[in-house]
């Protein structure tokens, strides 16, 4: 790799994201960072457990205002795109200090997420090892359980999905591409087969909206089935290295109606093969468990093999928009100059690529030998699903503020620019409070202890004050244009007050 100064301004063949992707590409990198294969054999043995089988009906439920947030992205989009996204929507819309805070969330909540998930993805791999029959390597026991051996295995995974992402969006989505191809392969042979092969019979009752015991069984399935589908909108973070504005929203929607089938897919065949008891029992594990029912080794591993190949997956597709939302904010001056630098050859933030990284692995490293900091990492991880409802609600209010005058324009313009997307936000910004309101009171008292409720409450709770700490050094501090109105629109490597103050981009 070309070495690169970090100081240095970049040129101005630099300063540009090259656009390389297609709706193809975008959709794959989407559908990655959602790991639908996680997802779905880890996911939906809890919501199970939950709903006490009606998952279809609580992911359909869930569905809806990830769509109207979806209809909200798309709308933004296509009158400003750019690869800050909801940073810079709720920003202009709402407030810059709000719009900070998303764009936080999404650094945050992402890099923290690295860290947790390159000790996932280590741990399946030697899980795989395992399954292989593959006991010990260089004197070494490949333990599953181990933390210190998961660590260094998925950090040195992360490290090599980083180096493709540096070399290019379209290099790490045609990598995606055969992983997702090789999952939804898997998924769609084993679930397919569960549908005939189970005993249990099929009921329109796990369809039924109204068939909940409580009104809190249905929050806290719907909380866990919104953020299944969390991901998605990383589509919107390569907005800028698309070839048409219109890509982003084309590979949202169709990353997210694929979703949705393979869920409801995945939740009837579960139906089919367990009873509610046996999927939360093997929650952990579904897949690979469906996988042992249904056949004998070697393809009973590959329900195994497509979790690795997600978990690998998920973690470049991590890596893609973190540090893209990162050159956002460091464009004005929100974050340092450091997160605008672009590699001279492929024209990718790689400097904010591999800090991002580095972060992620010094988190996970550290994890190993201090069991505070593994709680830490491991909370944050378990209640992202408050701050994923927050920016997702702050960015349906951005729409529908922006395009209010859309109101008096006729009922579907209405419907589609401000009232589904206020209602979305409303539905997730009460579910988001509910999970807090609902972790703190789960537990009488707080501990350090990534089981406390107190503690996973309050873990969202910290990082919105650490950012509303660096908002305040960002306007007074770095006095950023972001927070005089220019925001969005500092090109890399320039100084904010060498750039005018423009207006506000038309709400037509």
């Amino acid at each position: 790799m070309p070495e690169m100064s970090a100081d240095a301004a970049p040129s101005a063949s630099t300063t540009k994201l090259r656009q390389v992707l297609g709706p193809v590409d975008g959709a794959v990198i989407a559908m990655s960072n959602t790991a639908p294969t996680m997802s779905i054999g880890i996911g939906m043995g809890v919501i199970a457990g939950i709903v006490d089988g009606r998952t279809p009906a609580i992911v359909l439920l869930a569905f809806l205002p990830i769509l109207g947030i979806a209809s909200a992205y798309a709308r933004l989009n296509r009158v400003e795109r750019n690869l800050g996204n909801g940073y810079v929507w709720v920003g202009r819309a709402l407030s810059p200090f709000l719009g900070f805070q998303v764009g936080w969330i999404q650094i945050v909540g992402s890099t923290l997420y690295l860290a947790y998930g390159s000790q996932v993805c280590g741990s399946m791999l030697l899980r795989f090892a395992n399954e292989a029959h593959l006991r010990s390597a260089f004197g070494l026991a490949l333990d599953p359980l181990s933390i210190s051996l998961s660590t260094v295995l998925g950090v040195l995974v992360l490290l090599l999905v980083s180096y493709a992402a540096i070399r290019g969006a379209d290099v790490a989505a045609r990598f995606q591409t055969y992983l997702i191809v090789f999952e939804y392969a898997v998924l769609l042979g084993f679930c397919g087969y569960a549908l005939f092969a189970g005993h249990h019979a099929f009921s329109l009752g796990w369809f039924n909206p109204f068939g909940f015991d409580s009104v809190s069984v249905l929050a806290a399935g719907l909380v866990v089935s919104v953020y299944i589908f969390w991901g998605w909108d990383s589509v919107f973070a390569v907005t800028e290295e698309t070839r048409d504005p219109r890509d982003a929203a084309r590979a949202g929607y169709s990353s997210l109606f694929l979703m949705l089938g393979m869920f409801l897919l995945a939740a009837v065949s579960f139906g089919r093969m367990f009873s509610v008891p046996e999927m939360a029992a093997h929650a952990p594990q579904l897949l690979p468990y469906l996988g042992q029912r249904l056949a004998s080794e070697p393809l009973a591993a590959l329900p195994l093999l497509a979790l690795l190949c997600s978990s690998v997956a998920s973690l470049q597709a991590g890596v893609l928009p973190v540090a893209r939302n990162a050159l956002a904010m460091g464009r004005d001056q929100t974050l340092g100059r450091i997160w605008t630098r672009l590699h001279p050859t492929y024209a990718t933030p790689a400097i904010g690529t591999l800090l991002v990284t580095g972060i992620a692995a010094t988190l996970a490293s550290l994890a190993i030998g201090i069991g505070t900091l593994n709680q830490v990492v491991a909370a944050a991880a378990t209640s992202i699903g408050t701050l994923v409802s927050l920016y997702y609600a702050l960015c349906g209010l951005a729409c529908a503020v922006r395009f209010a005058d859309q109101l008096r324009a006729g009922v579907l313009p209405a419907l589609r620019d401000v009232v589904i997307p206020a209602l979305s936000a409303v539905v997730l910004l009460t579910l988001g409070g509910y999970l807090t309101y609902h972790n703190w009171t789960t537990s009488p008292s707080f501990a350090l202890d990534a089981t406390n409720g107190r503690f996973l409450a309050s873990v969202p709770v910290a990082i919105l004050v650490a950012g509303l700490c660096f908002s305040a050094w960002a306007k007074w501090g770095r006095r950023a244009a972001f927070f005089r109105g220019a925001i969005g629109e500092t090109p890399a490597g320039l100084d904010p007050a060498e750039v005018p103050t423009a207006a506000p981009a038309q709400a037509g």
